[in-house]
């Protein structure tokens, strides 16, 4: 199917597109082939990890009742779920990828800033991400095979030979989905998030059957006074803003494919609040369930899954891992990078090339020395993390409020029209509201306002953004 973009048409004296901004990956979408379905399982695809899994477990270990959890996270998804229509909208009507959308409110070139924040954001997570699921998967080929122990013994740059051969493997085999384009993608995302349902229902299941179906939804492992609660309810819905507003960032990557609106929001609907809460209610569950089989609370679900003695289970169990990691690193860590790249030189850069220049440079900052550090994590990424924010308030702002959605794509693509090449009032808005939600999210002292870092920085870059442009009209 395809759709034309949905905005003011172009002026006729508009010259062809300028090289330096523009190749086939990033202009408008020529086929609209996703549907609601589509949408849906990608985010089945990005909420089934190991880290919304341990997420949401662990706000049940940290005192929070499974019903408290369940609240929390759907109010969160629910505001998310606007965000994500606020960006999936322009995406739809444009037709374009991120950094293209980013140049309607930093200017055609000073939009490679947001993009290059994004992909560095992406890439070492990207890598990250990959070696979690591989030591998760490790962990249970270990179990089908002990035998396999002495490739554990011996390691090189930091990581031993059958680490070493999960990763790779599950690396290449994302890479390889990736350099299919994002039809691929889409194929790949429709039958991942279900397939990992099933097992993730079967391990609920078989666990609460072991806990002889009697898991208590308002009971918790930590008793907490009534304001700790409400801190740690509010707390867990910031923090879960915070995770996805990577995403919420650059939907437009994947609403540019849908032929309608109403086909996003309705994606959205389902795959945000609906199914993302689901899964994160399944997870305490489970880990309560842990919690009465084996005296502990495990919020690993490697780990619970690998006291299963059954090869067929733990075969199958190693497969969903790999499976889902695959999934949410394809749509939360690879698609981005891979136009972002494209946009800083689009003649030389397809979304191929893109793609594979980011997933080169996640093996090789070797993940697993920066996992292993909590300073590159927390303030490096976590800074980078918190810029996401102050990006996301200036664009929705600029295009929403300022121009009204009034938009000429195919002046996007041109240098020296009427967009410019850097929009001063949107620097001069970024750095003084980024610098802002890095300290909040960083600093200790503001450690209790942390979790609130990303909707601080959306909130004061829309107020700023909206009264320097207001002044200069």
């Amino acid at each position: 199917m395809t759709a034309a973009p949905l905005t003011e048409p172009s002026q006729e004296t508009t010259p062809p597109p300028d090289p330096r901004l523009w190749n086939e990956d990033l202009g408008p979408a020529k086929e609209r082939r996703w549907k609601v379905y589509d949408i849906f399982a990608l985010w089945m695809s990005d909420v089934h990890n190991l880290g919304n899994y341990t997420f949401a477990a662990g706000l049940f270990v940290l005192g929070l009742s499974a019903w408290q959890v369940f609240t929390a996270l759907l109010f969160g998804f629910v505001i998310i779920y606007v965000g994500m229509n606020l960006m999936g909208r322009i995406g739809q009507r444009t037709g374009v990828p991120f950094p293209v959308v980013a140049r309607i409110s930093f200017g055609t070139f000073g939009a490679n800033l947001p993009a290059l924040i994004r992909a560095v954001i992406a890439i070492f997570w990207y890598g990250i991400q990959t070696y979690l699921a591989s030591v998760a998967i490790t962990l249970l080929v270990l179990a089908i095979d002990p035998g396999l122990k002495p490739l554990t013994e011996h390691g090189f740059l930091g990581l031993h030979a059958l680490g070493w051969i999960c990763f790779v493997a599950l690396w290449a085999v994302q890479a390889l989905i990736l350099t299919r384009g994002m039809e691929s993608v889409r194929k790949f995302q429709d039958w991942c998030g279900p397939a990992i349902w099933v097992v993730m229902i079967a391990l609920a299941v078989w666990i609460l059957a072991a806990g002889h179906w009697n898991i208590s939804f308002t009971s918790s492992p930590k008793q907490l006074s009534t304001g700790e609660q409400i801190r740690q309810w509010f707390g867990a819905a910031g923090l879960i803003l915070a995770t996805y507003g990577t995403l919420m960032l650059n939907f437009c990557d994947f609403s540019r494919f849908a032929p309608d609106q109403k086909t996003v929001r309705r994606g959205n609907f389902w795959g945000l609040p609906i199914n993302s809460t689901a899964f994160a209610l399944l997870s305490v569950v489970v880990t309560a369930g842990s919690m009465q089989v084996f005296g502990e609370a495990i919020t690993d679900p490697a780990e619970l899954l690998s006291k299963v003695h059954n090869t067929p289970v733990l075969i199958i169990g190693a497969l969903t891992f790999a499976i889902a990691t695959m999934g949410v690193n394809i749509v939360a860590n690879f698609v981005s990078p891979a136009y972002d790249l494209a946009n800083i030189w689009p003649k030389r850069i397809s979304f191929t090339v893109g793609g594979m220049i980011s997933a080169v440079a996640a093996l090789c900052v070797l993940p697993w020395k920066l996992y292993s550090s909590p300073a590159v994590v927390n303030y490096f990424l976590g800074g980078l993390g918190a810029f996401l924010g102050p990006l996301f308030g200036i664009m929705i702002v600029d295009y929403y409020l300022i121009r009204r959605g009034k938009v000429d794509v195919a002046q996007l693509f041109v240098d020296g029209g009427i967009y410019p090449r850097v929009n001063p009032r949107a620097l001069v808005t970024f750095f003084p509201t980024a610098a802002l939600a890095a300290v909040i999210a960083l600093v200790p002292y503001f450690a209790p306002a942390a979790p609130y870092s990303w909707f601080i920085g959306t909130a004061s870059s829309a107020a700023l953004y909206y009264a320097v442009s207001r002044k200069h009209r």
